[in-house]
């Protein structure tokens, strides 16, 4: 199996890539730059919507980790719409040239103001930039896959938890203010409750969906387990030796953030339980 990961030299595709490789997957990686991506993948410098025939340039793969993205954290950046029609042609033309299957990562943000576990049957109205960019493309995905019979899995992401100081989230920034000897960090309510996900477990469950083909459609990356925000940065900071305390109330709660949200899980357990059956 031959897959091309594309954003492979941004947070999550280093990780995912080293995963497949560790799986023994075959990994064409792309991205702007290259220098922290795996030596073990074949790299490639490009701009991948500058490139014509994706497919044929990217040595005809057999699947697809669609991971390329701008301002991924900044929900409201004028560059979710106006990339959007890029990674359309993009995906559409790794179709034509006759790519098997699709796998993009989505975001729980698609769905929107919910309060629950997310589904891949949850009704999505998103409430940012972000989120409505992701959702066209989910749409668009459906539509093209079914209409070419591609396999398609969307992959919907929810929150990573990892202690790298080079990011946007939150347990970055953490990171990088402990790092510069910060002793307290502005921080919201903290009651909030999402799905938090380990960065090593991230990157496994999106390489064992990946690597079947039983299961596709909306998959959760995630947990399954809701956890309020404050408890789990506060166990971040105790299990990363961080000294460091959170100034609670420092900054409102987002409007359009749920105070209670996690992901349906029971699509990913079958297929980790399938991968562990095998193994």
């Amino acid at each position: 199996m031959k897959v091309l990961v594309t954003g492979a030299n941004g947070y999550l595709g280093q990780g995912i890539v080293r995963k497949l490789l560790d799986d023994g997957v075959e990994v064409v990686a792309t991205d702007f730059k290259v220098s922290h991506i795996d030596d073990r993948a074949g790299k490639i410098e490009a701009d991948l919507f500058a490139v014509e025939d994706p497919y044929a340039f990217f040595g005809k793969p057999d699947a697809v980790i669609h991971l390329a993205w701008k301002d991924g954290f900044k929900h409201n950046s004028d560059a979710h719409l106006e990339e959007l029609p890029k990674h359309c042609r993009f995906l559409k033309s790794l179709v034509a040239g006759g790519i098997k299957l699709v796998s993009v990562m989505g975001t729980m943000h698609e769905v929107g103001f919910f309060e629950g576990p997310i589904s891949e049957d949850t009704p999505c109205n998103p409430e940012n930039l972000y989120g409505i960019a992701k959702n066209a493309l989910r749409e668009f995905c459906l539509s093209l896959c079914r209409q070419n019979k591609v396999t398609l899995q969307w992959l919907r992401g929810f929150y990573i938890v990892g202690n790298t100081m080079y990011g946007d989230s939150i347990f970055s920034k953490i990171t990088k203010a402990a790092m510069e000897g910060e002793k307290t960090f502005p921080f919201t309510s903290g009651k909030n409750q999402y799905d938090f996900l380990d960065y090593g477990d991230f990157c496994a469950q999106v390489a064992a969906a990946v690597e079947q083909k039983e299961v596709d459609g909306i998959i959760n990356i995630c947990s399954g387990q809701p956890e309020s925000l404050s408890s789990r940065v506060e166990r971040f900071i105790a299990s990363n030796s961080y000294d460091i305390k959170l100034q609670y109330g420092s900054f409102p709660d987002r409007p359009y953030d749920s105070k209670a949200v996690w992901g349906d899980d029971s699509k990913i357990r079958m297929i980790l339980e399938e991968q562990k059956r095998r193994k």
